[in-house]
């Protein structure tokens, strides 16, 4: 099942995809999904980001391809993204004046579905919604040189996530891809990662509660890619479908 977020008509509502329509439910996307009979097309709707996350946790060097050189971490590294820096399909990545060189970060994000805490990474399947395209964007300069990465990850913005959320993907064996401008700069799979998408949500829920809508981005592969004014940068997901956003500089 594919869960969306949509405005139309001035309202803003959950949705069921199929068939390239939004198929309008009663309530939010953590109940029973009850469908009031409007149905729009795709064309006719606006996407939004598909959740409203109380929290976003996100996953450092979670991909041998993107450690490099570097020792690999021996347990997940999360780290805290603010909720104001999220934005949905289509809406600009907007690139701060002094923030220097910005950088996309393709990753598979699991949406949480149920309030968790110190889960067994058995348990965890049963408290994810499902997954979303996510696009980490971050200040590799203030990245480098500030102490915390408070900027660097959470500027308005740098959290792009959507279409929708998929509900029947397996964790285990999700392929990622990213374009900038049309070509390929990222792509891998989630059976490469060091830390498995349910180990990381276990050991997140180790130390916080996980709310319904929270957002667990679980890591970027290989060599990222600098941004700049009037790109185009687009993160797909097999079975899920593909998130596309463009690039301003900052008036």
């Amino acid at each position: 099942m594919r869960i969306a977020r949509v405005r139309v008509d001035g309202r803003v509502s959950t949705a069921i995809v199929r068939a390239r329509r939004a198929h309008l439910v009663r309530g939010g996307p953590f109940g029973r999904l009850e469908e009031s009979g409007e149905v729009y097309r795709l064309s006719q709707v606006q996407l939004l980001a598909p959740v409203r996350p109380g929290k976003i946790v996100a996953i450092g060097l979670n991909y041998h391809s993107h450690v490099g050189d570097r020792p690999a971490p021996v347990r997940p590294e999360p780290f805290l993204k603010a909720s104001t820096s999220l934005i949905g399909p289509g809406d600009a990545i907007v690139l701060p004046q002094d923030a220097g060189r910005v950088d996309e970060e393709g990753e598979v994000v699991a949406v949480i579905g149920r309030r968790a805490r110190n889960l067994r990474e058995t348990d965890v399947d049963a408290c994810v919604l499902g997954y979303t395209c996510g696009n980490d964007v971050s200040a590799r300069d203030w990245q480098r040189n500030d102490m915390q990465w408070w900027r660097a990850k959470s500027a308005d913005t740098f959290t792009a996530v959507g279409p929708w959320i998929e509900t029947a993907l397996n964790p285990e064996r999700i392929d990622l891809r990213v374009t900038l401008n049309g070509a390929l700069v990222q792509e891998a799979s989630t059976a490469q990662l060091i830390h498995s998408v349910r180990a990381c949500i276990a050991f997140i829920s180790s130390a916080m509660t996980l709310e319904p809508g929270d957002l667990v981005f679980t890591g970027t592969p290989g060599a990222t890619s600098q941004l700049a004014p009037g790109d185009r940068v687009s993160v797909s997901i097999a079975g899920l479908g593909e998130l596309t956003n463009p690039v301003e500089a900052a008036r």
